[in-house]
């Protein structure tokens, strides 16, 4: 099988499904976002610092093709295909996650500044794109279906980066920078 195509030459690419649609459809830029974070879970992933943390980033970049599977595909013919699903318990992990770093990092008294360390930047960059990404979700949503589940694992998913850099600040003797507005 070769690599290209040549069928998105003039622009369109295909859902799962067959639907061809412009490669600038809404659609097509909220799992390309996806994708992107997911190459940014990846890069988070293997930071030293992640190694204790490797499986479970790992599970998430599953999580995050699994939600790239789903937006790929056209929800018309959605019932008459098999994709893998997202569950409830994807999210309740995310939050056992959250839980457990929260217990180990000072209580935040600031907004913190990204930054600190290489590796905390590129777990902030995750989690920017993860909100990118759930913003546009939620704007496909408004003009198509998309699973509500997909807006709250993406949702927890940032609230998890955002903690993981807390805890890999520590963990990297890192300094965290609040930000000191000037008033």
């Amino acid at each position: 099988m070769k690599i290209y195509t040549k069928t998105g030459d003039k622009g369109t690419t295909a859902l799962i499904g067959g639907t061809r649609v412009t490669k600038s459809h809404l659609r097509i830029e909220t799992y390309g976002t996806v994708d992107e974070l997911n190459s940014y879970i990846g890069l988070v992933r293997d930071q030293e610092v992640n190694k204790k943390r490797a499986d479970l980033l790992k599970e998430i970049q599953d999580r995050l093709f699994t939600v790239g599977a789903t937006l790929a595909t056209d929800p018309e013919k959605a019932t008459k295909m098999t994709t893998p699903d997202l569950y409830e318990e994807d999210v309740v992990l995310l939050e056992k996650e959250i839980d457990l770093i929260t217990e180990q990092v000072p209580p935040l008294k600031a907004f913190v500044l990204p930054g600190g360390h290489q590796s905390v930047s590129f777990c902030h960059v995750a989690r920017c794109v993860c909100r990118r990404a759930e913003r546009l979700v939620i704007r496909l949503q408004e003009e198509s279906y998309v699973d509500e589940l997909v807006v709250k694992y993406l949702n927890r998913l940032s609230d998890y980066l955002f903690a993981l850099c807390r805890i890999m600040t520590q963990e990297l003797q890192a300094e965290e920078i609040t930000w000191k507005p000037r008033v």
